[in-house]
């Protein structure tokens, strides 16, 4: 009886969170779409998008063939893959301070970002005739070696026959320090090239369409899910691993299964975006204080959150300077690097979340 009660429970709390986030974020999505250089009333703007919704009336068609190509090829998709990396991101966030049980951890401390940042750099520096995949090729070689790289660190740290999350941390940091020297070698060589070298590591989604989204569902989806079955053993890992053993779990495949689920998600969202820092970083720390940390709840909410995030940021960075646009990277960065250090200075106070 027990059990169904604390069932219903958190049950009652994602759906009273889940409801007002969505209606947040279904608001952040009509204002970004309407949103832009050009000048499109916000009539004609949903005139185009519910003119392309099965069995919606028709409606005389008084706008543009540009303005329905800015509309439905260009915003909407852009928006849509932004929703979707926004939540990778933030549950990949939320994935990795829980194995880990560290709340400075996020989709890039193990090297997924700095393999990606260099496998994506050495390909637009020395590869780019070699399109074996279409335009595809960019982001799958980025993908590859993001998750290559958690695959190496995670060997690095298996010691004795398990993997601590300080050792795991410690590689992480090793593997990136090496990873970087190689990003800047091939930095230094890039000449004329630095600068889609520099766009692509700031992220951006400036590249988006419908294929981008197709593409990432699966792996956002489908990462998403294997991290939320093991909600409940985030759940004993916050108690120590030790405590989480004697009750039946067992840690080490917990940790490889979540860490692969939340790097292959992360690598997804780098593939398409670039590097997009701070986003799994600063959502679960906030959502984590608003709803508390049970994973059953947190990861749906941060993950809501996320997009919410990602959608403004995105918003922000085409129409701040427009016509000219800014890298998302540099819009959460300003969000995120302050928030970094504010989580800091409560480590020097011991009020860390697993303490």
């Amino acid at each position: 009886m027990q059990l169904k009660e604390g069932q219903l429970g958190w049950g009652k709390k994602l759906g009273l969170w889940l409801l007002p986030l969505l209606l947040v974020l279904l608001v952040v999505m009509v204002a970004s779409v309407s949103l832009g250089s050009a000048r499109l009333s916000f009539s004609t703007v949903w005139k185009i998008i519910l003119s392309h919704v099965p069995f919606m009336p028709e409606f005389t068609k008084e706008w543009s063939n540009s303005a329905e190509i800015i509309v439905w090829n260009i915003r909407m998709p852009r928006i849509l893959v932004g929703v979707l990396v926004g939540a990778a991101l933030a549950v990949s966030g939320v994935a990795y301070q829980g194995v880990l049980r560290n709340p400075l951890a996020d989709p890039y401390v193990l090297g997924v970002s700095s393999g990606a940042s260099l496998g994506a750099a050495s390909f637009i520096l020395f590869g780019q005739e070699l399109l074996f995949a279409g335009r595809w090729t960019l982001p799958l070689i980025a993908f590859i070696c993001g998750v290559g790289t958690l695959l190496v660190v995670y060997r690095l740290a298996y010691i004795g026959g398990k993997v601590q999350p300080e050792t795991l941390l410690l590689a992480g940091v090793v593997v990136q320090a090496f990873l970087g020297a190689g990003l800047s070698l091939v930095m230094s060589m890039s000449g004329e090239k630095m600068q889609t070298i520099l766009y692509w590591l700031m992220g951006s989604l400036t590249l988006s369409d419908w294929s981008s989204g197709m593409v990432i569902v699966p792996y956002v989806l489908g990462g998403a899910l294997v991290i939320f079955l093991f909600a409940r053993e985030l759940n004993l890992l916050t108690l120590g691993e030790q405590k989480a053993h004697h009750l039946g779990m067992n840690v080490e495949r917990t940790r490889l299964i979540v860490l692969l689920a939340a790097s292959l998600t992360a690598g997804a969202a780098v593939a398409v975006s670039g590097v997009i820092g701070f986003v799994g970083l600063v959502v679960p720390h906030i959502m984590r204080s608003l709803v508390g940390s049970d994973h059953r709840v947190l990861l749906p909410v941060s993950a809501i959150a996320g997009a919410i995030l990602l959608t403004i940021a995105d918003t922000a960075a085409r129409t701040i300077m427009e016509p000219q646009e800014l890298p998302i990277g540099v819009i959460t960065a300003f969000l995120g690097a302050p928030f970094f250090g504010y989580l800091l200075r409560k480590r020097r106070r011991g009020l860390w979340y697993h303490e």
